[in-house]
């Protein structure tokens, strides 16, 4: 059982058994806890669900396009900006290995490269030496040497001080940022229109359902004590 029902079975009986036992404060007491309980199980339900006859009810999933948009907005004001791009290029700059791209680098196929290789000997002034060796699968053996050789130096260039600046002053450009901007804003708005508003409803009520059970925990205890108020009072 979770809060929200524990606090509504504790209501319901104090409440039965104030009129069962003839006890006006814990009849009370049962009453505005039940009350109190009810009235915010119901107020939480209806942030994600729609109730007939009560308006506003549904209010995440009816809200969701403006929900998505705030997303957007919110990331595209507050996370990718200018100054915010800046500053990870140059905090990237204060480590050891400022961009890491090694893993984008091996798998990079690099066969073209190989080939191009092989067709410019092929139809250099060596194209005929070369021919008389078995032509270019002469030289096939040496691909995968080749290859690895390649990724080898391409990480030891993209790892070294002068890459780096040479990389950030190009990123820094305004129309390169300006570009970056909007590459990203485009991929913030596909993932976005990839959710739906059952999904959003789900990972919402996931996150903050458990913490507004506490609501209801609440809403009964306050109510319980002005029921125990009022019924002193009247007594």
């Amino acid at each position: 059982m979770n809060k929200s029902v524990i606090t509504n079975l504790i209501a319901a009986i104090l409440l039965a058994s104030g009129y069962y036992f003839s006890s006006a404060i814990v009849l009370s007491v049962g009453l505005f806890a039940l009350s109190g309980a009810l009235t915010n199980w119901l107020a939480v339900h209806m942030l994600f669900e729609k109730v007939p006859g009560l308006y506003g009810s549904g209010v995440i999933p009816s809200r969701f396009e403006e929900f998505k948009a705030g997303i957007s907005h919110l990331m595209m004001t507050q996370f990718f900006t200018d100054e915010n791009i800046d500053r990870f290029l140059s905090d990237q700059g204060d480590k050891k290995s400022p961009i890491n791209l090694q893993p984008v680098i091996e798998q990079v196929d690099m066969a073209p490269a190989f080939d191009a290789l092989v067709t410019t000997v092929e139809q250099s002034s060596l194209g005929g030496m070369l021919a008389m060796f078995g032509g270019s699968e002469a030289i096939t053996p040496l691909k995968e040497p080749f290859i690895a050789k390649m990724k080898s130096s391409l990480v030891e260039i993209s790892q070294s001080e002068d890459f780096y600046e040479l990389l950030k002053t190009e990123l820094e450009q305004p129309d390169v940022l300006a570009d970056m901007k909007t590459k990203v804003s485009e991929i913030v708005t596909q993932r976005l229109n990839e959710l739906t508003p059952e999904l959003v409803k789900e990972i919402i009520q996931e996150m903050i359902r458990e913490h507004l059970g506490w609501l209801v925990v609440w809403g009964g205890v306050f109510g319980g004590i002005i029921g125990l108020v009022a019924a002193l009072i009247q007594a």
